[in-house]
């Protein structure tokens, strides 16, 4: 099985061999690199609820903090059964580069839970939500780490979090020495939530297509797009993109999919998905689900003759076994680690264009920052405010990219990490540091 800590320093070290010329002194240069294969700190440790029943159950819990030399950690919290040290440790290093790419002043951290929380009732949820909060408030803060949700956690999670993280802090300093509120980011609106945050990871990927497209000079009509995952990120993004004129031929989600070459309406989509628990088993003949589409596997969905594939689920999707079968001309990484270093190499050599998680789906910690900001003011936005901002942010991020991939002549992969792991190291030395 893929360590996806490993992956992450593959891609580290990849890019630290075409960054290493450009600096004088490389011995600063690799002390700042050796630095960053591994986080700053890991907080490691279990939690222990009251289940409904009486019983007592211990879950095991982490926190990764990657680097802060740009400015306070910042990353979300999964609760997920297959959730590891090396994965938070993978996501938190992934993090780093994601914030700098779109150069907002955050390093990267990442936190979970091992559990599966369908197994819980709501009330076991919020007492396991609140126990992880009192493990790691020692640990963060808003000038220190900045948690947000993330797999299977949610706003209201993020609510019961500030409220326990704000007890504990109250009961360690007698008082209040800073916003609470502002510690947490992905929170309701009516605890300080930004507008726009619900559908900025999948509007963030969009922006960066519609960028694609016009360097690739594409046509969105005749742009076919398969998607695979239709969470939160999936749909928003098939959504925009859909009403922006795509034609979106395929949508799955982690029970399999629909695929139809005349192309799918991906809020139907979603009206059937939830009728039926799954895209699969409404077999897509009802007019609610968009123009009786075929049943398809994640597995052959990755294999599609399309313009864009956009992975947008789970970790390795897109791993040796399976990457010489990806025909897609484009891969928008809107999932988290979906290709593994050996299958990037692959779909280099076929010259498939591989736009890199870390600047695809960067609009979720993009509007987090922005969520932070307006807590720090006490000055709320409106939404029109919050997308325009963000726009601005990604169109700015993929452009450099762009450019720099068109000149050093490397892949965007490298590109992107070229830009986000030099401003971290520029900043190390600069802070002296290392």
């Amino acid at each position: 099985m893929n360590n996806p800590h490993t992956n992450a320093i593959k891609q580290l070290e990849k890019v630290a061999k075409v960054l290493r010329p450009e600096y004088e002194d490389k011995r600063l240069f690799d002390k700042a690199i050796n630095k960053l294969k591994k986080p700053d700190k890991i907080i490691e440790g279990t939690v222990r609820i009251k289940m409904d029943n009486g019983s007592t159950k211990i879950f095991k819990a982490f926190r990764s903090q990657h680097n802060n030399s740009v400015g306070p950690y910042k990353g979300g919290i999964r609760f997920h059964k297959n959730v590891s040290k090396e994965e938070v440790m993978a996501l938190s290093t992934w993090m780093t580069w994601k914030c700098s790419v779109t150069g907002i002043p955050y390093g990267g951290a990442k936190g979970g839970v091992i559990v599966d929380p369908k197994k819980l009732s709501k009330t076991e949820l919020e007492r396991l939500s609140r126990a992880y909060a009192r493990l790691i408030a020692p640990h963060i803060g808003p000038w220190v780490d900045v948690p947000a949700p993330d797999v299977n956690t949610t706003g209201e999670i993020m609510a019961w979090m500030v409220d326990e993280y704000e007890k504990t802090a109250k009961k360690r300093y007698k008082t209040l020495l800073e916003n609470p509120v502002a510690t947490f980011t992905g929170k309701p609106l009516l605890l300080g939530g930004s507008k726009g945050r619900t559908e900025a990871t999948g509007l963030g990927g969009f922006y960066i297509l519609e960028q694609l497209v016009k360097k690739l000079k594409l046509s969105p009509g005749e742009t076919r797009i398969a998607i695979q995952g239709f969470g939160n990120v999936g749909y928003w993004f098939s959504h925009y993109a859909h009403a922006a004129g795509y034609k979106i031929v395929a949508l799955s989600d982690s029970r399999g999919g629909v695929y139809n070459e005349k192309g799918l309406n991906p809020d139907k989509v979603l009206v059937c998905k939830q009728k039926g628990g799954t895209i699969g088993d409404c077999n897509c003949t009802d007019k609610s689900c968009s123009n009786k589409g075929t049943r398809i596997t994640n597995v052959k969905l990755l294999e599609l003759d399309v313009d864009i594939l956009a992975p947008a689920a789970l970790e390795n999707v897109i791993n040796i076994k399976n990457a010489k079968n990806v025909k897609a001309k484009v891969v928008l990484e809107l999932a988290n680690g979906p290709t593994t270093p050996e299958a990037d190499e692959v779909l280099s050599k076929n010259r498939i264009i591989v736009i890199p998680d870390v600047l695809a789906n960067a609009g979720g910690v993009t509007v987090s920052y922005f969520e932070w900001t307006q807590n720090l003011q006490g000055y709320y936005w409106e939404k029109e405010l919050v997308l325009k901002r963000l726009k601005n942010l990604m169109d700015e991020a993929f452009l450099r990219m762009w450019d720099l991939k068109t000149k050093a002549k490397v892949t965007a992969r490298v590109a992107t990490y070229m830009s986000a792991v030099k401003k971290v190291v520029d900043t190390m030395i600069l802070r002296g540091s290392i």
